[in-house]
């Protein structure tokens, strides 16, 4: 833990001080829950940065619809 770190958690605990026990025990489970998400998603959170796009159909039908759903207008251009 750096030095930094420590005074941050030093301060904090000032704060949480003044909390009941029901509300200690409530930002206890938050930080357990924040814990177990933040070790589960960063793999996750990783791989969907991509925007990687799922899907069954292969890529020529994906183009196809695509191209067949595309619509295009005329509008004149007064100059």
């Amino acid at each position: 833990m750096t030095h930094a770190e420590k005074q941050l958690v030093d301060t904090y605990l000032v704060l949480f001080e003044s909390l009941s026990a029901a509300g200690k025990f409530e930002l206890l489970e938050k930080f357990v829950k924040s814990l177990r998400k933040d070790a589960k998603t960063k793999k996750e959170d990783f791989f969907e940065s991509f925007g990687a796009f799922v899907s069954d159909k292969p890529a020529e039908e994906i183009a196809k619809d695509l191209k067949s759903s595309r619509k295009f207008r005329e509008k004149d251009l007064k100059l």
